[in-house]
């Protein structure tokens, strides 16, 4: 896909269709911008291997699309109208389980392709590789495999190992999640402070809560506290 094909944008509602009842891999396509989703539809129906089953243009969009046709893989674009994605994807891994993720994004750094590996996609795709890359991406996807852009993945191996002073493998948004929990604040109050929605704070509080083995409020604030990250 040339760069040409990244430029014009539409909110036009998602849309879903039904499977073709094939073998081929069912995939959902969320970009907001349109044309770039119709070049990604010819490209991988293209090939037979594949079934796009829907699209959407947004966040909220997504989630409601993934969650009705349940495909085997979504292809997500980290940033749709300003909004990142990223969130949405521990919550659509809770959700819809039986669907992989793989991030298509102009997103060069490799903090990005970490951070969306971490939250649960299983795929980094550059937006300017996808007419190489984004159908094996999507294969392995399906077998639920890795596949991470292959200069990303160069430059993340030659990167020094740093520390992680993140307990318990909190993400770093879970720790900015747990402070705010820990200070008093209520889910709707994180959510405001956070620029995201209720049900995420709710999603990423249930993950804390699991991962660091604690329940009520009381607990949480003295984890925090114990571990320096109110200071």
């Amino acid at each position: 896909m040339s760069p040409s094909t990244m430029s014009s944008s539409d909110s036009s509602p998602p849309s879903v269709t039904q499977p073709g009842g094939s073998d081929a891999i069912s995939v959902v396509l969320a970009d907001d911008h349109q044309v770039v989703r119709s070049g990604l539809r010819v490209l991988l129906e293209s090939d037979g291997r594949f079934d796009v089953v829907g699209e959407a243009g947004d966040v909220a969009g997504t989630v409601r699309t993934v969650c009705a046709a349940r495909p085997r893989v979504l292809v997500l674009d980290l940033n749709m109208g300003g909004e990142s994605s990223l969130d949405a994807i521990p919550q659509l891994r809770v959700d819809v389980p039986e669907t992989q993720i793989v991030v298509l994004t102009m997103q060069e750094n490799p903090a990005f392709a970490q951070a969306a590996l971490r939250a649960g996609a299983v795929g980094y795709v550059l937006k300017d590789a996808a007419d190489s890359e984004l159908m094996a991406a999507v294969v392995l996807a399906a077998q639920g495999r890795t596949y991470l852009n292959p200069e990303l993945g160069a430059r993340l191996a030659a990167q020094p190992a740093e520390h992680d002073a993140r307990p318990d493998n909190l993400s770093p948004r879970e720790v900015e999640v747990l402070k705010l929990i820990a200070l008093g604040h209520t889910n709707g109050e994180i959510a405001a402070s956070l620029f995201l929605s209720v049900r995420t704070v709710e999603s990423h509080r249930a993950h804390i809560q699991q991962k660091v083995g604690l329940t009520t409020r009381a607990e949480l604030v003295s984890y925090a506290r114990d571990r320096g990250l109110l200071d």
